[in-house]
């Protein structure tokens, strides 16, 4: 037989293939979206059949779909903390909006620390010096110029926005104070609203950073107040259904604080029904505003040949009443308010959706991401990976806890750091703090501090209607579901004082 060179190219290249050590195996990157004041009833996924997210569908069609996810604090710079750190807000000390992440609290890619990856944030921040890069990314693009008067000492005021000055290049012009609104903006045309300005950077750093290991946040502020945009339109208030429970207005078991939203929301939206179906017409228009530019990305992400190696996470930092008991934005723990929706694409795991009915809560996003990535978890997390049950298909009911942190209980160190405050100090008719167990049998309790406590029975009643707290045939209900909440309190170093009221 002869043997001629191309023969003896291809023995050799066999040869040296066989003698080289495996090739490292590819690092998975992250491609982490999420949104702003986005109740879980805004997707297909979560049982909502008329509003249009087309792109959000085709992502959860290939996700595991969380049905009952939950914040860990529903409202926004409290809840980001956990989402970046994978700390309670009561351990991270971002309490309260506007309450900076200390420096020292780190985020995911200053956790996961590798140099080969590239990590950016595009949009929303809401945790301190809003427009400057900070905490371990690479990458900073910014949209709000509303937190100002928040940034500390060594930081330029006179400073915008990536998005202010991408305005000012198309020719608008800002107001008398050098900024353009969030009312100013939700106004533009579609094509200069800030999810469109979001999908062109995302693409930008997909097309000029996709070759090397990337983390990228993407952050949209809709579908958040101001509740109006460029698809006010698309629906009509008369095909847009109030909730179930829009007539349960609060009882006289119910706290005073949630009379007082109610009177504050339908004085600001109005207190009709038609009134009602139009905010929640527009609130619709956002999310729809959003899945579009969602959509560019997801396809930018296939055209380049990344979606095989990117693990997607898509949810939102709090939900919004948006008419539930006739109340509209956050800061309650009625389920409207409390959940969220939940995606988690991984290829390399599942290729079709699966839907996972257990209750989870964003306290474990950064330990799951971190499995995922094959990264140890610090030993100071406070959730867990679900990556094992996703495996195992075998996914077990935990306890869900959810808290509330009201100012008026927390003061400032002269190291910069939130504490507990005094509690004589303190005001008795001040807004109350809570603390709230989702038990894995679906009890729900909150308590508060200064205010009227709840219970409800979420598989009898999901609308959450009936307080049933006061009733005496649940004091032995209340008593093992207050153990649970002390005992989280102990294991998360929680000091609050509750009274069971």
């Amino acid at each position: 037989m002869k043997i001629n060179h191309l023969m003896i190219g291809g023995l050799l290249l066999i040869g040296l293939k066989a003698c080289s050590p495996p090739a490292e195996e590819t690092k998975p990157n992250l491609l982490f979206i999420w949104t702003d004041e986005q109740q879980y009833f805004t997707m297909k996924a979560y049982g909502n059949d008329l509003i249009q997210t087309p792109n959000l569908d085709r992502l959860a069609s290939e996700s595991f779909v969380f049905k009952k996810a939950y914040v860990v604090q529903p409202v926004c710079t409290p809840d980001r903390s956990t989402v970046m750190t994978g700390l309670y807000p009561h351990t991270s000390g971002c309490v309260a909006n506007n309450i900076a992440l200390p420096e020292s609290v780190k985020t995911l890619p200053e956790i996961i620390d590798d140099p080969d990856y590239h990590s950016a944030y595009l949009g929303k921040w809401h945790l301190g010096n809003e427009i400057f890069k900070q905490q371990g990314f690479d990458t900073w693009v910014s949209i709000e110029d509303n937190y100002i008067q928040y940034y500390t000492e060594d930081r330029n005021r006179e400073d915008r926005s990536d998005y202010h000055h991408w305005l000012l290049e198309k020719g608008y012009q800002p107001d008398d104070r050098n900024r353009f609104g969030r009312s100013y903006a939700a106004r533009l045309p579609f094509e200069h609203c800030k999810p469109k300005f979001l999908e062109e950077k995302a693409i930008e750093f997909l097309e000029t950073k996709g070759n090397e290991p990337f983390i990228l946040y993407v952050n949209f502020l809709e579908p958040h107040m101001p509740f109006f945009g460029p698809l006010d339109s698309l629906y009509s208030p008369d095909d847009v259904p109030l909730p179930d429970n829009f007539y349960d207005l609060p009882g006289e078991d119910d706290p005073l604080t949630h009379h007082e939203k109610v009177k504050k929301d339908r004085k600001q939206y109005g207190p009709s029904e038609q009134e009602f179906r139009e905010l929640r017409a527009k609130y619709w228009g956002l999310v729809t505003q959003m899945d579009i530019s969602v959509g560019a990305i997801l396809d930018k992400l296939e055209s380049l040949g990344l979606a095989e190696n990117t693990i997607v996470v898509f949810t939102s930092d709090h939900g919004d009443m948006m008419g539930a008991h006739q109340m509209v934005a956050k800061g309650v723990m009625y389920e409207e308010s409390v959940r969220i929706p939940f995606l988690l694409k991984d290829p390399r795991m599942n290729k079709s959706q699966r839907i996972i009915e257990e209750r989870v809560s964003q306290i474990d996003i950064v330990p799951t991401i971190l499995d995922l990535m094959d990264r140890e978890p610090p030993e100071n997390l406070q959730g867990k990976s679900l990556i094992p049950s996703l495996r195992e298909e075998n996914f077990p009911a935990e306890d869900i806890f959810i808290e509330w942190n009201s100012r008026n209980d927390y003061a400032t160190s002269d190291m910069g750091i939130t504490i507990l405050a005094d509690v004589d100090s303190i005001n008795p008719e001040s807004s109350p703090s809570l603390r709230t167990v989702i038990s894995k049998e679906g009890w729900k309790l909150s308590l508060s501090n200064r205010d009227k406590s709840q219970l409800f029975n979420l598989n009898d009643d999901p609308l959450e209607t009936t307080n049933l707290f006061y009733r005496e045939e649940y004091r032995e209900t209340v008593e093992e579901l207050t153990a649970k909440i002390l005992e989280w309190q102990k294991l998360t170093n929680d000091s609050l004082r509750l009274l069971a009221n």
